[in-house]
């Protein structure tokens, strides 16, 4: 028995040691690698994604290995990259990206556009050759330093065997505090996977900062402005969901000179906003819209997708037009009079002390709105009702089931336009890359998002989108309750709708029709897959479609690419 005992014991250690010698956390030797890392820590970072590769190895031993940090590993860099964006899209934080030398950098170009324009802190962590290397011939070598100097806030090319650690600092602080993409490019020489069991540590940074609130001398003459002027609107564009928003715009709804204005992805909701803008004013007359021309405009919150609006706004400039966002602004309309460089939420706080509480009953310029909103929604009705299969009952049929406090992530293209014209869940929260509107991130996006929310994400796509970002499902970090509703109409559906393209010879060039389906992409990266072609098979497919799964469930819906276009036309016809 003794001797049992003592095996046991021996058994016990030489676990213990072999544990130790093979699970012991590994870090890179290279001083640079370790910088890097060890500043991400400090401006709590705490999501990476990297994608494989040789020269990136000290950055990728270092942060598969720190506690602080959540990796994922995704091959394609232009899906990682966009993977990315969707994490620091829900968490609000800054997200990094890490890949090798060469063309692999690249392919983050594309997200780091819409990082750019959709304020989303993304953090690009790229892998070089040392400087000496470069342009002689070498393998996997680009001109790597500033290749995004068009769309990033801030860069910086790190010097090997220096103290980079103000450098890489200021560079983070950049990102976390004016929310876009920033670029640290991290020249490696030989050898790459030396490690150490330990790794630089630095205290913690305080990145957080505090507003300025407005002069209120000077606020006061826009709030005489605004008292004295009987129609105002306010635009508000895509936009994150703010409690605080939402209550300041319950209450600015209670001014009967004020209408709001929004679209799917602006995440404020009331009853009697216009939440279907293009629907609302597609049929009006120049002396109706010019009725309607408001006074004063304000506009917040980022691109908008309605064409119609902008259209509207040029042809018919309010006398002022006023942005609030406490980053940019952009003269959409042409006439912009001031920036307010300041959040709506610290804005409207500061202004609601200036504004009267009680209105003049002969103000009208909301309910004339409202009245209008309310004859379109009839003939809307009345032309679903007798609508046939195409892609707007299909939309009609989809946003009526999706469920309360559902994450909704939107493809672009004739995607993000349909929903406009259909009221979406209030319980729900809606996403879409509207920074450079592109469709070759969306799947990704949607991908990352649903990684870090606890509410179950659904994403509708086209099937170009769909298609042209595949490699989104290639992805191991998918959860089982993630959701695609696939729209297949066999192309590029919106430029049968644009007149443009029909009148050319290269229709084809402009749609690219197909033929495809997605049930081989889903069985290769274990999709649950389902198809239907009639509006039966679609409502019995949506009865459980969110339903608790052992996979991600993808739901391809064929429409006919022949009708789409006309009964759209016919759908805008029938509204006035």
């Amino acid at each position: 028995m003794l001797k049992i005992r003592i095996h046991f014991k021996l058994i016990s250690l030489f676990i213990f040691a072999f544990e130790q010698k093979y699970y012991m956390p590994q870090f890179p030797k290279n001083i640079l690698a370790q910088q890097v890392i060890a500043s991400c820590v400090a401006h709590n970072i705490e999501h990476v994604v990297i994608s494989p590769g040789s020269r990136n190895a000290p950055l990728t031993i270092g942060f598969v290995n720190h506690p602080n940090i959540k990796t994922y590993s995704v091959v394609d860099e232009r899906s990682a990259a966009f993977f990315a964006l969707g994490i620091a899209q829900q968490t609000k934080k800054a997200v990094a990206v890490v890949c090798t030398s060469g063309s692999a950098l690249l392919n983050y170009y594309p997200a780091v556009a819409e990082a750019f324009y959709s304020d989303i802190p993304l953090v690009v962590i790229s892998s070089d050759r040392p400087k000496h290397l470069i342009d002689i011939g070498d393998g996997q070598t680009v001109r790597q330093e500033k290749v995004f100097k068009n769309h990033i806030l801030a860069s910086a090319n790190l010097i090997e065997e220096a103290d980079n650690l103000d450098t890489l600092s200021n560079i983070l602080k950049t990102a976390i505090r004016k929310n876009g993409p920033v670029h640290i490019n991290v020249p490696f020489d030989e050898p790459l996977y030396e490690i150490v069991d330990s790794i630089l540590e630095i205290n913690v940074v305080d990145t957080s900062f505090e507003e300025t609130p407005l002069d209120v001398d000077e606020l006061q003459k826009y709030a005489t402005i605004w008292n004295n002027s009987k129609k105002k609107m306010v635009l508000i564009g895509s936009n994150a969901p703010s409690e605080l928003l939402q209550v300041q715009f319950n209450k600015i709804m209670q001014d009967p000179s004020v209408i709001v204005l929004t679209e799917t992805i602006s995440n404020v909701h009331h009853t009697d906003f216009i939440n279907n803008i293009d629907q609302t004013i597609f049929s009006l007359t120049d002396a109706e819209l010019d009725e309607l021309r408001p006074d004063i405009l304000v506009t917040l919150g980022g691109m908008i997708v309605s064409k119609k609006i902008k259209q509207y706004l040029r042809k018919f400039q309010p006398k002022h037009h006023w942005h609030v966002d406490a980053k940019k602004a952009f003269d959409t309309y042409f006439c912009l009079e001031r920036h307010f460089e300041i959040t709506p939420e610290l804005f409207f706080s500061q202004f609601f002390f200036l504004t009267p509480k009680t209105f003049p009953s002969y103000l009208d310029y909301q309910q004339k709105w409202i009245d209008l909103k309310s004859q379109r929604k009839i003939k809307h009705t009345e032309y679903l009702n007798a609508c046939e299969y195409s892609d707007l009952k299909v939309f009609e049929t989809v946003l009526d089931s999706i469920p309360n406090h559902t994450e909704l992530q939107l493809g672009n293209s004739s995607i993000i336009r349909y929903s406009q014209l259909f009221d979406v869940n209030f319980g729900s929260k809606v996403f879409c890359n509207r920074g450079t509107s592109g469709i070759d991130g969306s799947t990704s996006t949607a991908i990352g998002a649903s990684v870090v929310c606890e509410d179950q994400t659904v994403f509708i796509t086209g099937d170009i989108s769909f298609f042209y970002d595949s490699n989104a499902l290639w992805n191991s970090n998918i959860k089982n309750d993630f959701r695609i509703i696939l729209i297949n109409n066999n192309g590029g559906g919106i430029f049968k709708f644009i007149p443009g393209p029909q009148k050319t010879n290269a229709l084809d060039y402009f749609e690219t029709p197909h033929n495809l389906t997605a049930k081989h992409l889903c069985k290769m990266f274990g999709f649950e897959y389902q198809q239907v072609s009639d509006l039966e098979s679609v409502h019995k497919s949506l009865e459980d479609f969110y339903s608790e799964s052992k996979q991600p469930i993808l739901l391809e819906i064929c429409t006919p690419s022949s009708k789409n276009d006309v009964i759209l036309k016919q759908y805008f016809a029938s509204l006035k």
